[in-house]
């Protein structure tokens, strides 16, 4: 984790100016020294670029990153004597971190002795990862091999056996007219998701403009702009920029997470799904939860806004301008930063690419955090307009509270939906919400109060008109946890309706048939002699739950599903581990290996090498001797999939 923050801050602020000047500020050379006829010392030698720190083996914990050595092989081939030791250091007191840390300047020498166990032994491999900073820091991760006998290095392979060439193998398949999966649908439907994200992100934003911590800031910094500048075109000049820099701020904080995608096209649906991560997300939209509830403040450090105010206002210019925007983020964090992590689950929860949806997202909620600078400074006039700063912006963040409270319930569900602990079936789900409206509804009329709440004053109307909306959702809840209504409009929220503390018939789908192995499907698709649906989806997948609950469902759809189709669903974040003897090593063309433990792993890379893709929902037609027989489809609404299923039939009866 600690390596994925470091790789995001260096990420971020590279693109605000403040990068290296050096492409690459270590360039490391290497020698060996012969002691002995099993013995040998192995010198690493870091020279740094000005002004650039690496860090020691030993700095402190909780500051930058240690560097740290893996010797390969070691104790089999060889034994280390001693630990690695290293050059003189020079430390000094972090006050970001607040610890003492101690690194190199200008040079590092690293030195490691080695006893040799083999006869003859002729290379030795080291893995090295370190931390280098500057204004940014970069980590790396490199690899030397020494020659113990002075012959040429040669590099070892990755090795794949036997075993695992046959599982890849049969993990491939051998499609016929692969070029329908090459569907243009496909992109438009994710490019209208990311305007669906862009506008969420934007709701987010203007949600944000009226909690107290943003709010009082647009008179004041409007004013700022007009009365410094010579005049009001100046000013005008001066409020768009600063607009600009906030939409940027909050564009370039999504940039990293587009540096996981080029890893690995799993990697995304990886973080998304996974069990800890979710619990963690739980905790901290809980956290978030009660910092709005008014039980204490939720601020980042107090010398960060200090120092970019002081920038501010020793630069000036666009530059000092630029800082007053990053002082603006830093300041209203105990109130946008909630609201950024619900941006930053919701757009986890979403279909498509998690980077593209983000930084929609991050910029629709720039976007509108800064129209009123811009607006407010080109028609100062409006600022009268304004209501006044009051008790009405507690009131707004206690509700967003409670939102918070019911995100945060839907990452404990994705949690133990990919974990199947059948802790948080539907019912208890939906009843939680229930407690929840309830509470919120009692607030808003005024039954109890939350600590940073004034003395009781008279309800407005809109208060009491959102508190009959949620006593109106808690009713709707309540009807369809009795099936008494169809709860369409929450698809995807709480967990699927087979997911539930009563029996089931089936934990496909709807009560479909559906087979949770491809090989298996197949099979039975041959005997009947019937086409494949092949459906990637999800435990955690909200998109997959609200095209089965909303369109699966419609009785056109169910049927064709029922009758005419093999139903193949592949759960891509399914943890439970793969059988030893079905656990492998897969090789991409590209020469990179990937090791498949789990269930998940194994129909995330199957979609990957045979689909190119890696989101869900993923439908394909096939026939049962691997022939396409439409454009693969995502999301899409109940007539489309319908037609699209026929077409399907229609093909395969084709063929026959």
């Amino acid at each position: 984790m600690k390596r994925i923050i470091a790789v995001f801050f260096s990420f971020v602020f590279s693109f605000i100016g403040l990068a290296q000047d050096e492409d690459n500020p270590v360039v490391w050379s290497q020698e060996i020294h012969k002691v002995s006829d099993t013995d040998y010392e192995l010198i690493l030698i870091g020279k740094l670029a000005p002004e650039w720190h690496l860090y020691s083996q030993h700095t402190a914990e909780g500051g930058s990153l240690a560097t740290e050595f893996s010797f390969v092989n070691v104790n089999e081939d060889y034994q280390l004597i001693g630990k690695t030791e290293e050059s003189k250091t020079h430390s000094e007191f972090s006050e970001v971190f607040e610890v003492e840390e101690t690194f190199f300047s200008e040079k590092a020498i690293f030195k490691q002795k080695i006893k040799a166990l083999k006869p003859g032994l002729a290379q030795v491999e080291v893995k090295l990862f370190f931390q280098v900073c500057k204004e940014v820091c970069i980590t790396r991760d490199e690899s030397f091999t020494f020659s113990l006998n002075g012959a040429p290095i040669v590099k070892a392979e990755d090795k794949v056996d036997d075993h695992s060439l046959a599982m890849s193998s049969a993990l491939k398949l051998d499609l016929k007219n692969k070029e329908l999966l090459n569907n243009e649908e496909t992109d438009v439907q994710q490019k209208s998701g990311l305007w669906v994200i862009f506008g969420l992100g934007f709701l987010g934003g203007l949600i944000a403009l009226l909690t107290p911590c943003v709010f009082p800031m647009i008179p004041l910094t409007v004013s700022f702009f007009t009365k410094q500048s010579q005049n009001k075109s100046k000013g005008v000049v001066n409020a768009l920029l600063y607009g600009f820099f906030i939409v940027l701020i909050y564009f370039l904080l999504s940039l990293p997470f587009h540096l996981f995608d080029s890893v690995d096209s799993q990697i995304l649906n990886t973080i998304a799904t996974n069990v800890w991560l979710n619990l963690a997300f739980f905790i901290v939209f809980v956290f978030f939860a009660f910092s709005f509830f008014g039980y204490y403040e939720l601020t980042l450090p107090s010398s960060w806004a200090n120092k970019m105010d002081a920038a501010s206002t020793k630069v000036g210019g666009f530059i000092g301008i630029f800082f007053m925007a990053v002082t603006l983020a830093i300041v209203s964090f105990s109130c946008t930063g909630p609201i950024l992590g619900g941006l930053l689950g919701s757009t986890t929860l979403a279909e498509g690419d998690v980077a593209n949806n983000l930084s929609a997202g991050m910029t629709g909620f720039g976007v509108a955090l800064a129209l009123p600078f811009a607006l407010f400074a080109m028609f100062p006039a409006w600022l009268n307009s304004l209501p006044k700063s009051g008790g009405w912006m507690t009131t707004v963040k206690v509700v967003l509270g409670f939102l918070e409270l019911g995100l945060a319930l839907k990452f404990l569900s994705n949690a133990d939906l990919v974990g199947n602990w059948g802790i948080l079936k539907r019912e208890v789900f939906l009843g939680i919400w229930v407690v929840l409206s309830l509470l919120m509804g009692l607030y808003l009329l005024g039954v109890f109060k939350f600590p940073h709440d004034g003395p009781k004053q008279k309800l407005s109307f809109g208060r009491k008109l959102t508190g009959i909306l949620s006593f109106s959702f808690m009713l709707y809840l309540v009807l369809g946890m009795t099936k008494v209504v169809n709860l369409k409009f929450l698809s995807g929220f709480p967990p699927p309706e087979f997911y539930s503390i009563f029996s089931q018939e089936s934990d496909c789908p709807l009560g479909l048939d559906c087979y949770k192995d491809f090989e298996s499907g197949l099979a039975y698709a041959k005997k009947v002699n019937k086409p494949i649906l092949l459906d990637f989806t999800g435990m955690a997948c909200v998109n997959c739950r609200k095209m089965e609950e909303n369109v699966w469902s419609e009785p056109a759809v169910y049927e064709l599903l029922k009758e005419e189709y093999v139903l193949i669903s592949l759960y891509v974040d399914y943890r439970k581990e793969l059988p030893k003897e079905e656990q492998f090593k897969f090789k991409y063309d590209s020469g990179r290996v990937k090791i498949i433990e789990t269930i998940g792993q194994k129909w995330g890379t199957f979609q990957d090498i045979n689909f190119n893709a890696a989101s869900q929902p993923y439908y394909v037609l096939i026939s049962s001797d691997m022939e396409i027989l439409n454009k693969a489809i995502q999301s899409t609404d109940s007539d489309t999939y319908e037609k699209w299923l026929r077409l399907g039939v229609e093909n395969f009866k084709k063929k026959q």
